[in-house]
């Protein structure tokens, strides 16, 4: 299922442009972690990409918090729209100040006081939203797209005109240990919505393809 909040111009892919999101914490010995923006190459050979520390800890702790309450877990990957562009136009500086702008809105409208968002490469942020129902997730997302938009950000490189974002959507109910391709599919519905335009949001609910997996078993 999908929900959409369209200007229509297409985005730069998401994984050129969180190169740094992983590998930067915890690596194996005599092991190289495979960047993100090389995440579809790392499957490819047999390894996982990595999120830093903090990300992975929040992400784990709240599918285990909603497999023992038998709830459901949504999880929002949100990014600045063009933002290579963005950044090559407005400098280090500016773009810094541009993102803690952003991060701000987007802790203004999240719903509970112990909901965080946690920053994820250059241009992208993360939000965990543990026995959130799937309604109250996406009016979330499109809360935190009017936020975004609403602080009329100059952005003279996007047919917009001021900085937007896009939103990837994931829904499951978690069941045993951490599955990682749970934010794997946030970030795919990222890319889809940045493909398809500027200010979009993806959404994909892995319950029914979950249910279905744990009847056949």
């Amino acid at each position: 299922m999908t929900d959409t909040v369209t200007i229509k111009v297409t985005a730069d892919p998401f994984w050129t442009r969180v190169r740094m999101a992983l590998g930067a914490s915890r690596p194996a010995p005599q092991e190289r972690l495979p960047a993100y923006g090389k995440a579809a190459m790392a499957r490819s050979i047999g390894m996982k990409p990595r999120l830093g520390a903090r990300l992975e800890e929040e992400l784990v702790m709240a599918w285990m918090r909603s497999a023992e309450r038998k709830v459901s877990l949504s999880l929002l990957v949100i990014e600045l729209d063009r933002f290579k562009e963005y950044s090559t136009a407005y400098g280090k500086l500016e773009t810094e100040d541009c993102l803690m702008l952003v991060r701000d809105a987007i802790r203004a409208v999240l719903p509970r006081e112990g909901d965080s968002v946690l920053r994820l490469g250059q241009a992208s942020f993360v939000v965990v939203l543990p026995d959130f129902p799937v309604l109250m997730a996406r009016a979330t997302a499109q809360k935190i797209a009017s936020a975004v938009r609403d602080l009329g950000l100059a952005h003279k490189e996007s047919h917009a005109g001021i900085v937007t974002t896009g939103i990837g959507l994931a829904v499951g109910n978690p069941r045993g240990n951490y599955d990682r391709k749970f934010f794997e599919t946030a970030a795919e519905a990222l890319i889809k919505a940045q493909r398809r335009g500027l200010n979009r949001i993806e959404a994909v609910d892995l319950r029914p393809a979950q249910e279905r997996k744990r009847k056949a078993v």
